[in-house]
């Protein structure tokens, strides 16, 4: 099982890239291979110039394909996601997370700003085609402390985080179940 982790804020280590290497240890640590993306991998004159032919583009969309899930992790600015991360799912194919699961992760200073997943990037994970997009996990600055190092918790955010991958976990053997059914395979619809 391969799942994509995609650190969406354009400042590298940050509070939600601290949440996506959380993820990825309680990931590889249940065998799951896990590969990492940040937009530090993207030069930015591929991304603002919407170059789809751009090498690290190329292998991205080579990955998501064989991929199973994603978690996408980006701060909120002005009551939205990312404008670099908006800018480098722009150039994903139509289809680009076509039967993923993705998990949504989101930091911001303050909790006024909870809803930017819901009203911001989860239209455009839609619009991407994702089989299933999760209730994510927003964190406020107060729930995240020292990210720069060994990153610490608040227990609440450290339960919903926990919570989450076991539902992100349960949500890829359900995909994985719906691909590899006989009944899929015979034509009979799942119910």
């Amino acid at each position: 099982m391969r799942v994509i982790t995609l650190a969406g804020s354009p400042r590298f280590p940050s509070r939600s890239s601290a949440l996506l290497e959380y993820a990825r240890e309680k990931l590889s640590a249940l065998d799951i291979e896990v590969c990492h993306w940040h937009l530090h991998n993207f030069a930015p004159e591929d991304l603002l110039y919407a170059r789809f032919d751009s090498p690290a583009l190329l292998a991205l969309i080579e990955q998501l394909q064989q991929a199973d899930g994603v978690i996408i992790a980006t701060p909120v600015y002005k009551a939205s996601f990312s404008g670099a991360l908006k800018t480098l799912l722009d150039l994903l194919p139509e289809r680009a997370l076509d039967k993923k699961v993705v998990l949504p992760l989101a930091t911001g200073g303050t909790v006024a700003h909870m809803l930017a997943v819901d009203y911001a990037l989860k239209p455009v994970l839609n619009a991407l085609k994702a089989q299933e997009i999760l209730h994510g996990v927003f964190a406020d600055d107060s729930q995240i402390a020292d990210y720069q190092h060994k990153p610490v918790f608040s227990n609440n955010l450290q339960q919903r985080l926990d919570s989450s991958l076991e539902t992100f976990w349960q949500a890829l053997h359900r995909r994985d179940f719906i691909v590899t059914s006989p009944f899929k395979a015979q034509g009979v619809a799942h119910v």
